[in-house]
């Protein structure tokens, strides 16, 4: 009989400009994350193949007490490129143009990837324990997830936003709908250490 799961998406701390790994600030919200999670029984770390996602779950992990383990279906790609006619009229170019750069290839290793991650990182745990799991990725993932969530359209992954290790948690209940149980959060991290991606405008 299946038991509840919580999937706990991570998007990477913040990332050192040469793409080497993280800044100094971005290991101190790894760890500081890693301690949030590490009162957690987890269960599995997953994380893409980037040297930035890679960093922050090495540290998470070892502040939390669970391996990580590389997943390729936790990187960053597209997970859907949508057609103009299933975008709103007054949002088409905007989110064509943000897009416009990826190929036609990638567009389907992205929809390829995508279909296998929700059926990894979503759904409930096999068996009767409630079950926690890791996932440190980027944002395009998460949104798609949270999307699915949600039974939204499949081009609404996009304008759903994640800060720098902060933490995305949806809980599958057996017999329920996917419930987005923490969005977002980033609550583990001192005030200068959150929103180290977005302008002060957008600090709330």
């Amino acid at each position: 009989m299946p038991a509840t799961r919580f999937v706990h998406l991570v998007r990477h701390a913040e990332p050192a400009p040469d793409g080497g790994g993280l800044t100094a600030r971005g290991r101190r919200q790894a760890e500081l994350l890693g301690e949030r999670l590490g009162r957690l029984p987890l269960a599995s770390l997953h994380h893409g193949p980037l040297p930035r996602a890679a960093e922050t779950a090495r540290i998470l992990g070892e502040r939390a007490g669970v391996r990580p383990q590389v997943a390729e279906t936790a990187g960053d790609y597209v997970p859907h490129l949508p057609h103009r006619g299933e975008l709103p009229p007054a949002l088409a170019d905007f989110y064509l143009g943000f897009l416009a750069d990826a190929t036609p290839d990638e567009a389907e290793a992205g929809r390829e990837l995508a279909a296998r991650a929700a059926d990894v990182y979503a759904g409930p745990a096999e068996g009767d324990t409630i079950r926690h799991d890791v996932v440190v990725t980027h944002n395009f993932l998460i949104a798609w997830l949270v999307r699915e969530a949600l039974h939204a359209p499949r081009w609404r992954w996009l304008g759903i936003n994640h800060s720098h290790a902060s933490l995305t948690t949806i809980r599958h209940t057996p017999g329920r709908a996917p419930c987005l149980h923490v969005q977002n959060d980033m609550s583990h991290l001192t005030p200068e250490l959150r929103w180290t991606d977005a302008p002060p405008e957008e600090y709330v």
